[in-house]
């Protein structure tokens, strides 16, 4: 029997007796390039694949491209050589005019694509052949897989959502997960994935991406803008960057320091080691990112499942500084800035402090990643204390990728 979603048990335990609806469209859209001077860049022993693009022109929308440039620029700034890394990009290079975007008098127009080093179309074969090419290295080395696009949402089985590539082809979560099967066990890999539904996508962790299966012998791991009920924010046809709201330009920022328009942000290295993690960077999305999105990773789905409706009520109902003092750094800091937020009390309990909401309204986001962080904290500090050591070594494995970064790849 399928166990009730943490978002289910969440609402549920809070006692606000709100039903939110699930059934959006993956067409939605919301809120949507100075690039900065870099010092030389350099090569690193990782590999970079970006699958970016809608899957056809009329909702191919410009800021899919930008998302790429950005991307492009977060890299320089990390002083990482983009000639290390495969761009596959809608339509590609045959010059057709496929991305969408509004200009200055309000008109719908389209252009072709116009990404530097751009290596082809975002199609299945291409995204396979890359993993194919992967599986086949002598020396394996740790991957980034970016996706910025759309999402296709399955009513059947919402662990096995899609991404929609170019003709409008869609690679499910368990098909991803066979590509990745073939892949050497001491590869690491990481996904960001900024799509519609994209949260399916923690399944990446389980062999062929099925939870019915176990944990994968390679380290994997990922970034997701929201869980896999919802739709996501970000695909626009506006030109306007400095008007982006997206978790890819949150978590972009925080790990690079520079936001999409060239700006310094506040610092995500929040355990103070030299070096912005991938969580690190998700920890900060959580906070900058204004939008309705619920981002989650694969540890957090993890956790989650693991928390039964008793614990959940237990944990929010608990003073929140006591869960806080359990934190690491990052986790600290998104309790701290989305309790300040909401001007909340930390030495008051969550459930205590919560008024009717708007869950579909950024201050509803707000309140489900400040309750989502509470019980990711609470499920890792049960499950370091019980005696299930196959769960330590779950959790140990997952931890240690996303507390891993591009610039100190694990190994």
């Amino acid at each position: 029997m399928r166990k009730f979603p943490f978002l289910t048990q969440l609402l549920t335990t809070s006692l606000m007796g709100i039903a939110i609806g699930l059934v959006v469209g993956w067409r939605k859209q919301a809120y949507t390039e100075n690039a900065p001077s870099v010092a030389q860049a350099v090569v690193v022993p990782m590999e970079f694949l970006v699958l970016a693009g809608g899957g056809a022109a009329y909702y191919n929308e410009i800021a899919l491209e930008k998302n790429v440039r950005y991307f492009q620029r977060t890299l320089n700034t990390l002083k990482i050589d983009i000639s290390s890394v495969r761009q596959y990009f809608a339509n590609g290079n045959d010059g057709q005019p496929t991305v969408r975007y509004i200009n200055l008098v309000g008109q719908e127009q389209f252009k072709p694509p116009e990404i530097d080093s751009l290596d082809g179309a975002a199609t299945v074969d291409n995204a396979q052949k890359w993993f194919d090419d992967l599986a086949n290295k002598s020396s394996p080395c740790p991957a980034f897989f970016y996706f910025t696009g759309h999402g296709a949402y399955n009513s059947e089985n919402p662990d096995n959502n899609a991404m929609i590539l170019w003709e409008e082809k869609l690679v499910s979560v368990q098909q991803l997960g066979g590509w990745l099967d073939q892949l050497s066990s001491d590869q690491p890999f990481v996904a960001m994935m900024a799509q519609c539904f994209s949260g399916s996508f923690a399944n990446l962790i389980y062999e062929q991406g099925n939870p019915e299966n176990p944990v994968a012998l390679q380290t994997r791991c990922g970034f997701f803008a929201t869980v896999a009920e919802r739709p996501s924010v970000g695909c626009t046809p506006a030109v306007n960057e400095a008007d982006y709201r997206d978790y890819s330009s949150s978590f972009f920022a925080g790990l690079s320091g520079v936001d999409r328009v060239g700006q310094p942000v506040a610092s995500a290295d929040y355990n103070i080691d030299g070096t912005v993690s991938y969580a690190e960077a998700h920890a900060f999305a959580k906070v900058d990112e204004e939008t309705t999105d619920w981002p989650v990773s694969t540890l957090e789905v993890w956790l989650q499942k693991q928390a039964s409706k008793d614990k959940i009520a237990e944990v929010l109902a608990r003073p929140m500084d006591d869960v806080l003092n359990q934190a690491e750094p990052h986790r600290q800091h998104v309790i701290r800035a989305l309790s300040e937020k909401l001007s909340l009390d930390l030495k008051q309990s969550y459930s205590s402090q919560m008024p009717p909401i708007d869950f579909e309204s950024v201050t509803g986001a707000y309140w489900v990643r400040l309750g989502m962080e509470l019980v990711n904290i609470s499920m890792m500090q049960q499950i370091q204390q019980g005696d299930q050591d196959d769960l330590k070594l779950v959790l140990e494995q997952i931890t240690n990728c996303e507390n891993s970064s591009i610039a100190t790849p694990q190994s």
